[in-house]
């Protein structure tokens, strides 16, 4: 399936959201992050945003078979959308 950017945005909605219902994780994004939750709402509409939200979800593993699981969506669809979101400056050669 190839992602259009609203439907790669749709997606790193469901995973924010996922995450801020994550007491685990929300403290470890937000720190990485330098983000705090009136930030969170204010930049979820940001496709940079959201495309911060899975290269985070996306640095481990489990953290994507959670999401996925959780929210029945194949584990390959994060990566799929993360290339949506990130257009031709995130395609990398090397």
């Amino acid at each position: 399936m190839t992602f259009s950017a609203p439907a790669a945005e749709t997606l790193a909605l469901r995973a924010l959201t996922w995450l801020v219902g994550n007491d685990e994780l929300l403290p470890i994004f937000l720190g990485s992050t330098g983000a705090d939750e009136a930030q969170l709402r204010a930049s979820a509409g940001d496709s940079e945003f959201l495309l911060s939200v899975l290269d985070f979800l996306m640095m481990d593993d489990a953290w994507i078979v959670a999401f996925c699981d959780a929210n029945t969506v194949p584990y390959d669809q994060p990566m799929q959308a993360r290339a949506a979101l990130a257009g031709e400056a995130g395609m990398h050669w090397t």
